[in-house]
């Protein structure tokens, strides 16, 4: 491989949410005892531990060098950037700058989003597994959330339940449904006809939708993204898109998200709507940390880290069917995150989820609860690390926490 992806970087000290924190209090209610001699193993919050690809660094360097930070204007070459991105990852055409805007995140995107579409107290859809920033954001913001639950077929591939989400469109009077593609936290790559029956739907019972497509890089063993808005032209008209490069690219502490509109009506009110508080700009140095990323070496670089995150997650998966009894998971499609079904496993040895949670955390495992997910039985795990890492922490799981 052209890139690094092997060696371990220390992060402590460096800011770092993932480790800083870590054995302090984390979801236990105290400090946790890791066994003596084990180090730290983050598997929690979906950032990486992989170095970002040197043309980010070297973006931010060299506009770093200037010494002036003052106002400035977000440069035609950001929306170039955007635009040919898309068009090379996921076929779009037809994209130009007026459809673009920067979102300080993806949730505050949706926020402004909900806030045109919706009056609080309003039942908002969401798929069941269901990203805990979504939870958070709607109660915050005083939406009802409906939860639709996923439901796996007889290959262990989760799947929309169609009858179940028009259902609640009906029964809780709902016009505006969030929508996760690729799907957060099961790892789930849409198919086209998923897409477009799911968008059949929403457009029946007039429901805008959505799309947090953050993770639309991140596809593994030859799944494609397929952009919502894609699907129809009543999809590309109904359709809030949300897009950053901080996932693919290991972002998340520069803050910048794009959103794309492509309806007239609902991106200037969405676009008045953010501007409100005043607070939703670009940072000088996040637009030239997506430039440095959005270009061949960009594309170079994710095409190997789809190829290592694969890799771990086919271990990861393998270990567990073949080496775990009673723990299950459905294989991502995309994304670096696995969303586990430990119910046989704790009900047969008498555990709750949360024993079993701060076993691995004793473990140095610091795995994440998928109760926030809408999971009772399921914990998280993030696979985006070094490979010797993700082999240390299944040994560790087998040998001190699934040994019973």
């Amino acid at each position: 491989m052209k890139y690094d992806f092997t060696t371990i970087i220390d992060r402590k000290g460096k800011d770092a949410l993932a480790v800083d924190i870590l054995p302090a209090a984390f979801g236990t209610g105290d400090r946790v005892e890791v066994r003596d001699g084990l180090d730290c193993i983050p598997m929690w919050v979906a950032d990486m531990n992989f170095a970002t690809v040197p043309t980010v660094t070297e973006a931010i360097i060299e506009r770093a060098k200037h010494p002036t930070y003052g106002y400035f204007m977000t440069s035609q070459e950001y929306y170039n950037k955007i635009i040919e991105w898309q068009a090379m990852q996921n076929a779009v055409s037809g994209l130009e700058k007026e459809h673009i805007g920067y979102e300080n995140g993806v949730l505050g995107g949706a926020a402004s989003a909900l806030h045109v579409l919706c009056s609080q107290g309003d039942s908002i859809l969401v798929h069941a597994p269901t990203y805990i920033g979504f939870i958070n954001t709607l109660k915050n913001n005083g939406y009802n959330i409906v939860h639709s639950p996923l439901k796996k077929d007889g290959g262990g591939v989760w799947r929309m339940d169609f009858e179940d989400m028009e259902e609640k469109i009906l029964k809780n009077k709902i016009h505006c449904a969030i929508f996760c593609s690729p799907h957060n936290p099961t790892g789930r790559v849409w198919e086209k006809w998923e897409i477009e029956k799911a968008m059949e739907i929403y457009a029946k019972h007039d429901v805008y939708v959505i799309s947090d497509e953050i993770w639309s890089d991140i596809v593994l063993y030859g799944n494609r993204h397929i952009p919502t808005q894609s699907v129809s032209e009543d999809a590309r008209n109904r359709t809030v898109a949300l897009y950053a490069p901080s996932k693919t690219f290991n972002l998340a502490g520069l803050i910048g998200s794009y959103h794309i509109i492509y309806n007239d009506w609902l991106r200037e009110r969405i676009r008045k709507e953010a501007s409100l508080g005043h607070y939703n700009s670009i940072n000088v140095l996040s637009m030239h940390a997506l430039t440095g990323a959005y270009g061949p070496e960009g594309r170079e670089w994710v095409e190997e880290l789809r190829e290592v995150i694969g890799g771990n997650v086919k271990y990861a998966c393998d270990f567990i069917d073949e080496r775990l009894e009673g723990v299950s998971v459905s294989r991502p499609q995309g994304t670096y995150m696995l969303f586990v079904d430990c119910e046989e496993w704790c009900r047969k040895h008498g555990k709750t989820p949360e024993e079993l949670l701060r076993a691995g955390f004793e473990a140095g495992v610091f795995w994440q609860s998928g109760k926030a997910f809408q999971g009772e039985w399921h914990i998280r795990m993030n696979l985006a690390s070094p490979f010797t890492m993700i082999r240390e922490a299944f040994d560790r799981l087998e040998k001190y926490v699934f040994c019973i």
